[in-house]
């Protein structure tokens, strides 16, 4: 491959996606290293004013600051933009920025937003909290119900933003239909992918036009560094997204780009065999305890339109037991393989109580109507042999009576 090779859009959009996860967005310097660069810079020299008057400008190409341009985190960002299917995409510090600035950035005070209901805590704090105090409306709708948002829209309305399969309940949004309502009405979407990441579903094939990333999650996989990015057209990025990012700085580091890039390289390897894995530990729970919340089951509600949208269903699922936080918190005390952590997308298997930890900041009501309730537990399933998970869960189910 040659030096730019993996920055040429009529080169790479042939390339498959498993080639692209490892290729795409490469660019490599006057040296040839195989892997990556790592850019530890803040700033830029010029050979002359006259060249650093000519970038600000935008009349030269060329890095100015990191806090907008960084090689490391441009080559990490034509990735995602390539796996994705999207025109252009910008990193950022985490997924929340990602999911701040993809709303804000188009946003403003008179303006309406529709918001699934079910989503991560954090998420429902934007919707709920930060945008009222900002002048921006508000609605929540089940999301699965695309005449929810028909029925929510105003002449104000600017957003529809939901995420699917939703966290921590699993519930799925119907992303064609959902989409046609909002393209024919000069809305847009923004949907966070986060649980299934590019490799399983591309919402832009569906109609999306903001696809936002917690890219923490599977993107890095090993429970290493903090990231996010937001992917749109080339019109979004440039002129309504950049400016706020600009401005504001939710900025990913180099070194944690680099690192993304490494995980991308094994994505699809990954998040493959642990969905074949949860599949497997999903079918063992099921009728061990009362629900199990997994759309790659038959009995989920939605199985199939998931199917038809998601290559394969993931790695992360809930379950809910009758004897509320007691029972809840009693299971995860008595693992001994599988960590208590609230993070998701990690190589290793993961289980936390969402009413305790992640959703802990969403009113008791709310919770309760997202479907959060005190006996859930959602389980993030890795790459261990699952015969040893299936263990492992089945002496913590008898600590607790199950």
């Amino acid at each position: 491959m040659k030096r730019r090779t993996g920055q040429d859009r009529e080169i790479t959009k042939h390339w498959k996606p498993a080639t692209l996860a490892v290729r795409g967005g490469t660019a490599r310097s006057e040296w040839g290293e195989t892997s990556e660069a790592l850019f530890l810079t803040s700033g830029y020299a010029y050979d002359c004013a006259g060249d650093a008057a000519a970038r600000f400008a935008g009349e030269q190409a060329g890095m100015t600051y990191s806090r907008l341009q960084n090689p490391t985190v441009e080559m990490l960002e034509q990735r995602i933009a390539l796996l994705e299917g999207a025109e252009a995409c910008r990193a950022t510090a985490s997924g929340m920025a990602a999911m701040t600035a993809a709303l804000l950035c188009q946003l403003s005070t008179g303006g309406h937003m529709v918001g699934g209901r079910a989503a991560f805590g954090s998420c429902r704090w934007l919707t709920d909290t930060l945008m009222p105090r900002f002048g921006i409306e508000t609605t929540v709708v089940d999301a699965r119900d695309p005449q929810q948002f028909v029925d929510a829209i105003r002449p104000n309305t600017k957003v529809f933003f939901f995420e699917t399969p939703a966290n921590p309940t699993m519930d799925v949004v119907d992303l064609q239909a959902v989409c046609d309502i909002a393209r024919d009405r000069g809305i847009t979407t923004v949907v966070d992918n986060a649980f299934a990441t590019p490799a399983l579903q591309r919402p832009m094939a569906f109609g999306a036009d903001v696809v936002a990333y917690s890219a923490t999650k599977m993107m890095d996989g090993q429970g290493r560094v903090l990231a996010g990015a937001i992917c749109g057209s080339e019109e979004f990025i440039t002129n309504t997204l950049l400016p706020f990012h600009r401005n504001t700085g939710p900025t990913l580091s180099a070194f944690n780009a680099w690192v993304v890039l490494k995980g991308l390289e094994t994505l699809d390897l990954r998040i493959r065999r642990q969905s074949e894995n949860a599949v497997k530990v999903a079918h063992f729970l099921e009728g061990r305890v009362p629900t199990v919340n997994y759309p790659g089951l038959p009995s989920h509600p939605q199985h199939n339109l998931a199917m038809r949208q998601m290559d394969a269903a993931g790695p992360i699922f809930s379950i809910e037991l009758d004897g509320g936080r007691k029972q809840a918190h009693g299971l995860l005390d008595a693992l001994g393989l599988i960590d208590i952590s609230n993070n998701i997308g990690d190589s290793r298997s993961l289980m936390t109580h969402p009413a305790s930890t992640t959703h802990s900041g969403v009113a008791e009501d709310q919770r309760e109507i997202m479907g959060v309730r005190e006996g859930m537990l959602r389980i993030n399933i890795g790459l261990e042999d699952p015969a040893d998970l299936m263990d492992d869960l089945d002496q913590a189910l008898r600590a607790v009576g199950l």
